[in-house]
């Protein structure tokens, strides 16, 4: 079986943040075989296919608490996306009346579960500002925690400038408070590590089929066991198991997973997830400093665009320009060079007022594992003769 991705067209695809392409052959095959030659669901059944599905969910299920440290594998139920994901857990945390601290980096798969809450269930949000790079300051966060705050929730890097943030500390800061802790890892899980243990975190989540390489329809959210007696379920439904209870079962991951899972995805994602060993994870951390670097000193170099991230850790960079709406960047990009960017709020509405790019947004570019210096230098040589011209 491949594990290499399938032959790259003429298009250079810079939209990872969004989702990671093209996928393994691994992957693919792997979906397609589990289709063919099994088909069944987990976890309903005691014959053999549907036992075979549930070993593959088992599997994938240890090998996510193995790559983030959960204490076990029933601390990982599984999600149709990464918002599916979020919103398990911001619905089943918090009760009416509650406090929680956020910051103006996240994406609206929490902010607007949370504005829900502040004008629904009398909830009191209080979001913290970011620089003028998308990074959060981890005292001015701690800072805004009260002895009523139930919920701190922190993207772990914006999906925006790609600013890496300071999730270690702000776990280890608020490991002595009663609130819990919970990071949105969509931008991170498969190219930076994560510890959910050393970080404190309580609540963690992120979708497959960004930069762990798996397909759409696939997430994970991790609950630590301080969590699992304190969460409602958000979905109801069968779960395969106390069938004559007419309540949910109260266990992890049972009681988060009401029904038929996604397996033909899961086995997908199982193949990418087997490939994140930690040499392979060293790896990933090196190239992706890399491009970043490539990619923020080539942007630099083109007079009239404004960049509004900072090399990091991650290769993704927001630019605007003097002369066109980033809408218009992209779409000559996609149709000029068949270079593929993406342009706008990117779903992350308030961090623009933090980075200067507030109403029409920025001109994204995110690189992923397949992409090469070449893509790198493709997009800025084209950018840099779309301003001259």
């Amino acid at each position: 079986m491949s594990n290499q991705t399938s032959n790259k067209t003429t298009r250079v695809y810079l939209d990872h943040a969004a989702t990671s392409w093209p996928k393994l052959d691994a992957v693919l095959f792997a979906m397609d075989s589990f289709t063919r030659s099994c088909g069944a669901t987990a976890g309903r059944g005691g014959y053999k296919s549907s036992l075979s599905a549930g070993a593959i969910v088992a599997q994938t299920r240890r090998q996510i608490a193995s790559i983030i440290n959960a204490e076990s594998p029933e601390c990982i139920s599984f999600h149709s996306g990464g918002t599916a994901a979020l919103n398990a857990a911001i619905h089943g945390i918090l009760r009416p009346g509650d406090h929680v601290v956020t910051s103006a980096a996240e994406h609206n798969s929490v902010l607007r579960p949370l504005n829900h809450w502040q004008q629904r269930r009398d909830a009191d949000i209080t979001i913290v500002p970011t620089d003028g790079g998308g990074l959060v300051d981890a005292d001015r966060l701690i800072s805004a925690v009260t002895d009523r705050t139930r919920l701190v929730v922190l993207t772990s890097a914006s999906n925006v400038t790609g600013a890496v943030q300071p999730i270690d500390e702000v776990g280890k800061k608020l490991a002595s408070h009663s609130a819990f802790f919970l990071c949105d890892a969509a931008q991170t899980f498969g190219t930076l590590p994560i510890d959910v243990r050393q970080s404190h975190i309580d609540l963690l989540a992120a979708p497959g089929h960004k930069s762990s390489g798996g397909p759409a329809g696939t997430a994970f959210l991790y609950l630590s066991p301080r969590v699992h007696h304190e969460m409602i379920a958000l979905t109801q439904g069968g779960t395969g198991s106390q069938s004559e209870s007419l309540e949910m079962p109260a266990m992890m991951p049972t009681m988060m997973e009401a029904g038929s899972l996604n397996v033909p995805a899961i086995a997908g994602w199982l193949e990418a997830l087997k490939l994140i060993t930690p040499d392979e994870l060293a790896r990933r951390i090196d190239r992706a400093a890399s491009i970043c670097s490539q990619l923020h000193q080539g942007l630099r170099s083109i007079d009239g665009l404004t960049l509004h991230s900072t090399a990091s850790e991650l290769p993704i960079a927001s630019v605007t320009s003097r002369t066109y709406l980033p809408s218009d960047l992209s779409m000559i990009l996609d149709s000029e060079y068949s270079i593929e960017t993406r342009a706008g709020l990117h779903c992350a509405a308030l961090i623009h007022d933090c980075i200067a790019s507030a109403g029409s947004g920025t001109l994204r570019i995110s690189a992923g594992h397949s992409s090469t210096d070449d893509d790198i230098e493709a997009v800025i040589a084209a950018l840099r003769q779309i301003m001259s011209s």
